[in-house]
């Protein structure tokens, strides 16, 4: 078996086998690392490519510049990013530069978690929430 993981610099989806450590792999189209520790950024364009093509299962944290409380947990869902990661990708989806995305999935309140799995929405929760409180959200929603 291998997890299906797609690169955040390039977009490329890579095949990484279950017997090999998934921290330590890298894209096989531009060798960056698949896992960096930190969220990655997400926008209208990669939104539903990167979502749909991750075996893994994809927590998303919709957020705004001007949001008090999203600035407040951004330091947090990092931390969060390098406690899960390799079992779970976390991203980052500002809704004032991706507004198609952040009207698709109705975004009413900010900060918004959200978790995907195969490409479908398993999960959400409104709020800021501390890095142990995401933590236990997605161990409990996956």
């Amino acid at each position: 078996m291998s997890n299906q993981i797609t690169c955040s610099a390039c977009a490329a989806i890579n095949r990484v086998p279950d017997d090999k450590p998934a921290n330590a792999a890298k894209c096989g189209k531009c060798k960056t690392p698949l896992f960096s520790g930190k969220p990655v950024e997400l926008t209208d364009a990669n939104f539903a490519r990167f979502i749909a093509k991750n075996s893994v299962p994809v927590v998303v944290d919709f957020w705004a510049e001007w949001c008090g409380p999203c600035k407040m947990m951004g330091p947090e869902f990092a931390k969060a990013a390098g406690n899960l990661e390799p079992n779970y990708r976390l991203a980052k989806l500002d809704t004032e530069k991706a507004q198609k995305t952040a009207a698709q999935y109705a975004i009413r309140s900010i900060p918004m978690l959200m978790m995907f799995k195969d490409g479908k929405m398993i999960a959400q929760q409104p709020g800021a929430m501390q890095a142990s409180q995401i933590e236990a959200w997605v161990k409990a929603n996956s």
